[in-house]
């Protein structure tokens, strides 16, 4: 008994010291220093390829002679205390399981995070379906989501969409349910309608992930002149999405392919920068952007995270005729967010360069949370010499809510489970 005590008080202590605060390590970048394009080298080694790649020039986007990136002091946000209790509570009932097309799966989840010290065997995809399961709010939603596009003659256009994202099971927030009693065996909803240009408004696509992460998701879109719902083939997740360089399984801020088809392998770890902390105003105004879509300092000052470097491929047998030959993502090792993520086509040559830098911003409820669907999104496509950026702000200061701030948004109520998260509720737009 004595030694069971033991074992579990061990095994307590290591999930509740994932949830503290990194000591200051000496090999890190000190608060107040600027990198730029002609001391970068001397930080090289806290930055992912692909910004190595556009502060050496080599590629159509890179960096302008007056970049600057100012470093500031680490900063933490703590996840929710509902969370690290389903993680103490439930992680150990977590299994990896063995599909027939080579792939693999979980069982035994229930909420929280399901690995919190991923280790070997299969160390990467243990950290993907962290990735998968990490902290969300049960609902975030936003009616002024922005994506700039930008060409190689610097031509420019833009769209606005309405985002509505919830999880319907594995929730982890104050007064929540685990499950929500209108989930319907859903995990997981992206709602997503477009309210600009004019000539597609109130396109809309639903995208439904399955309580058993087995199942593939199942993809809807609702086309106003048509006036019906599709279904859209599992083809449709290669196929730029609206138009942008991006595909449906770049979205969820990095990933979004889901864990059964994918496998993960684990490279190192790594620590780089990113930005995690920025008014709205500022990050939300395009004029605060260098001509490639990269924040200037006045959008925020960067600090340096503990990451966890893998690279994600498709299965074997699902590879055949999918875009992506291979993605590298660098993963928070605390939020277990998508930090930055280097795509490489069928040939393995860099294809794209995908920078994801999650703002933190308040969740009712719960405080300030790394992530809460707010980010700016940058995607340079190499090979087209096209870019598009997403985000979450608008210039007026304007960004994603999260959770009971979801039921009065501009006066809409986007706590509608039906509306936004049911095949159903695409057609409602016409009334």
């Amino acid at each position: 008994m004595r030694a069971t005590f033991r074992c579990a008080a061990i095994a307590a202590l290591s999930i509740a010291v994932l949830y503290l605060p990194a000591l200051a390590a000496s090999n890190t970048i000190a608060a107040g220093t600027v990198i730029t394009t002609s001391n970068w080298r001397q930080y090289q080694d806290f930055m992912p390829e692909g910004m190595r790649a556009l502060f050496e020039g080599k590629y159509f986007w890179k960096f302008p002679s007056d970049l600057q990136i100012v470093i500031g002091p680490p900063t933490f946000h703590p996840v929710p205390k509902a969370y690290r209790e389903n993680t103490e509570k439930y992680s150990h009932l977590v299994k990896i399981v063995n599909l027939p097309n080579g792939g693999h799966s979980i069982e035994g989840y229930v909420a929280g995070l399901p690995f919190p010290n991923p280790s070997a065997p299969l160390k990467g995809y243990k950290i993907l379906v962290d990735e998968w399961y990490r902290y969300v709010p049960y609902l975030t939603c936003c009616d002024s989501v922005l994506e700039y596009l930008k060409d190689r003659y610097g031509n420019g256009t833009s769209l606005r969409f309405v985002e509505v994202y919830r999880r319907l099971s594995h929730i982890s927030d104050d007064g929540q349910p685990i499950t929500d009693p209108q989930s319907q065996h859903v995990d997981y909803s992206e709602y997503i309608m477009v309210r600009q240009p004019e000539q597609y408004k109130y396109e809309q696509s639903l995208t439904l992930y399955y309580l058993d992460p087995s199942l593939p998701e199942d993809d809807f879109l609702f086309l106003p002149e048509m006036r019906r719902v599709l279904r859209r083939s599992s083809a449709s997740r290669c196929a730029p999405a609206f138009g942008t360089d991006f595909v449906p399984d770049d979205f969820r801020a990095g990933f979004n392919g889901g864990i059964s088809r994918f496998e993960a392998h684990y490279l190192r770890d790594a620590k780089i920068v990113t930005l995690t902390d920025s008014d709205p105003h500022q990050y939300g105004n395009p004029a605060n952007y260098y001509p490639l879509f990269f924040p200037k300092p006045v959008v925020g000052k960067w600090t340096v995270r503990d990451s966890y470097v893998i690279d994600v491929k498709r299965i074997s047998s699902e590879r055949s005729g999918y875009c992506y030959g291979r993605q590298v993502m660098y993963i928070d090792k605390y939020s277990f967010n998508i930090l930055w993520k280097d795509i490489y086509d069928t040939s393995m040559n860099l294809w794209k360069i995908d920078m994801i830098e999650h703002i933190a911003s308040d969740v009712p409820g719960e405080g300030v949370q790394f992530e809460t669907s707010n980010w700016i999104q940058t995607m340079w496509d190499l090979k087209r010499m096209h870019l598009s950026c997403t985000l979450t702000a608008a210039p007026d200061g304007t960004q994603t809510a999260a959770n009971a701030a979801c039921r009065n948004l501009n006066g809409v109520n986007y706590d509608n489970v039906a509306r936004y998260s049911t095949p159903g509720g695409l057609t409602e737009v016409m009334r």
